[in-house]
């Protein structure tokens, strides 16, 4: 008589995979650290990063913030839909995924056409050279996601994705998620 396999997940092998688990933590690490020296270098001039900071939009931070965490849901339902084996929905719930992050970086364009116009680009002051550094780095991985989700999308459509790589695109589109919930308070709210 034969023993079934039995798969055991473990701390070795997480959603995604221990190699992404690393680098969704260095990843995490460097936003963590940036905001700590944000901190520091608001206690020397704490004035100017207060008057600097007038001139985000919280709005746009928190509408912002709407559209990563709803298009994080739609993440998760269709990991939930791939794993029930419904592929067309997991594939609808990854295209209201991609939406927001459309609508993110849409808004997110147009915060920033508004701060070049105003002249608050990199370079303005120490607050906008945060602000222009950190938030573009997020930009960046918003962008990276929506490459990885669009292959996970083709995956979907052709039938050929598998759990690990669904599992792994999820994550680091949590992690974007993660990252825009440590910025949005720090730069919008709190200074």
């Amino acid at each position: 008589m034969e023993a079934a396999k039995i798969n055991y997940k473990s701390i070795y092998y997480p959603p995604g995979g221990i190699l992404l688990w690393i680098l969704i933590l260095l990843e995490l690490i460097t936003f963590g650290v940036a905001l700590i020296v944000l901190a520091i270098s608001s206690k020397e001039n704490p004035e100017a990063f207060l008057q600097s900071s007038a001139h985000l939009n919280a709005t746009y931070g928190a509408i912002n913030t709407i559209f990563l965490l709803t298009s994080g849901f739609f993440m998760a339902s269709s990991v939930h839909q791939f794993k029930q084996q419904n592929l067309k929905k997991a594939s609808f719930y990854v295209n209201l995924t991609m939406l927001g992050g459309v609508l993110f970086l849409t808004l997110k364009t147009i915060e920033y056409s508004e701060k070049i116009i105003d002249g608050l680009t990199l370079g303005y002051d120490t607050f906008f050279n945060f602000y222009w550094l950190l938030t573009g780095f997020h930009v960046i991985h918003v962008l990276v996601g929506l490459v990885i989700l669009l292959f996970m999308q083709r995956s979907l459509k052709k039938k050929t994705a598998v759990t690990e790589d669904v599992e792994a695109s999820a994550a680091f589109w949590h992690m974007c998620d993660l990252i825009w919930l440590l910025l949005f308070p720090v730069l919008y709210l709190v200074f």
